[in-house]
Order: C-alpha cells, then structure tokens, then sequence
C-alpha cells in the first residue's frame, strides 16, 4: 500500500494483475471454479483492508475541494459521475467480482446502487427504474448464470427499458455475450457489453454516459 500513490491504486494494479492470472488460467483450463473462489476470497479481504484508507483519501479530498463531507446528502446525486446498478443474478451467490467492480466505480464517483445477490428479473427491472440508473451491470460465476443473463435482457426489452447492460463474471465472455445476450436486447441506444475486469469498468461505464458514439459503434463491428 505505501508503494503505490493510492489505495485504489494497489486494487487496479498488482490485486486485478493477480486476478487477471487466474481468470486467464481458468479460461485455460488450467485452474478450477474451487481455486478461483478462493482467490476471489483474498481478494476480497484485500479491499476489505484497503477500504478505510479509501474512504479517508475521499473524505480528505472533499475537504481539499471546500466541502464539508460531515453534510453531505447521500440522496444528493447531482455530485456523481453517473449512477450504475449492480446485481448477482438469480441463482448465484458469488459477488466478490460485483463487489469489486462496485469498489472500482465508486472510487472514480459514480453512484453505486447494489442490490446484492441471487437478484430475480423482476427485482433488477424494478430497482432500474426506481434508481433511474444510466448502466446496469449483470454478475454471475455459475454456468446457469448464463442463461438468466440471457432472460434478463429479453425481460429488458420487453420492459422497454434503455439503459446499456454490462456483462461479467468468470463464466462469461465476450463471445457468449455476443453471440446469446446480446442480440435480445442490443442497440446503438442501449448496447450490451462483457466487461473482462474491474478494471477496464470505469472506461466502460464512462463511454456509456458520455454516449461516445465511437465506441458503441466499435463494439456493434466487434460483436
């Protein structure tokens, strides 16, 4: 921790290269869901540590910018960046990928609604509207993960919802989202995205704010 300038700076470079390994040795074949829970699990104790040095870095920085964070409205969204909903979907428990996605987004001032694990359709279309997000992030490690992921986004568009859907968790790819989710719900307006790591989600979800039209249509080729 003090090699590094910040603490989100050990979360986004040593922490996510260490999990990036094991997400490539997975991929491969060469690692098993046992191994990669476990390595989730230190990850996520990690954070846990890093977390208190987080929050004092945000709380000096307001200070720094001639706030006062002791009366700060938590409702008061007009401060964030943008407002990302992260869910677990039904069926799977695993959330230390969403947790530290949420850590990541929150870090770079976006407001992070999490609404936990084993999320059903309808909760997740529910919460979307209630917060009025601008992204929804979708999470599962378990194979039939996949297949809610799926459902979810034909739910999505039959609730005529817009908001861009990002894909992630160590089953998913960019290849099954290409292939299976994205052609239920993908458009210029509101595409859907696998996103690899935590890392690369802040670029992500910014592109998606600022409507980067480049970047939606870079993805529309890829896919």
């Amino acid at each position: 921790r003090k090699q590094l300038p910040t603490p989100l700076a050990v979360i986004e470079g040593p922490l996510m290269a260490g999990m990036n390994v094991v997400g490539d040795l997975f991929g491969a074949g060469k690692m098993f869901l046992p191994q990669v829970i476990k390595s989730a699990r230190v990850m996520k104790k990690a954070v846990a540590y890093l977390m208190p040095f987080m929050e004092e870095e945000k709380r000096q920085k307001m200070i720094a910018d001639g706030k006062d964070p002791d009366k700060v409205d938590p409702d008061d969204e007009s401060m964030y960046a943008g407002k990302v909903l992260m869910a677990t979907v039904k069926g799977d428990v695993h959330d230390i990928g969403k947790n530290i996605v949420a850590v990541v987004l929150g870090c770079n001032n976006f407001k992070v609604y999490d609404i936990g694990v084993m999320c059903s359709c309808e909760s997740i279309i529910e919460a979307t509207k209630k917060y009025n997000v601008d992204v929804v992030g979708l999470s599962g490690l378990i194979t039939p993960s996949l297949d809610e992921m799926i459902f979810v986004a034909k739910e999505f568009e039959k609730a005529g919802l817009t908001q861009p859907i990002l894909i992630g968790g160590a089953t998913t790819s960019k290849m099954h989202t290409a292939v299976k989710i994205s052609p239920q719900y993908f458009t210029p307006e509101h595409p859907v995205i696998h996103v690899l790591d935590a890392s690369r989600s802040v670029g992500v979800v910014s592109s998606l704010i600022s409507k980067d039209e480049d970047y939606v249509q870079e993805i529309m080729e890829e896919y």
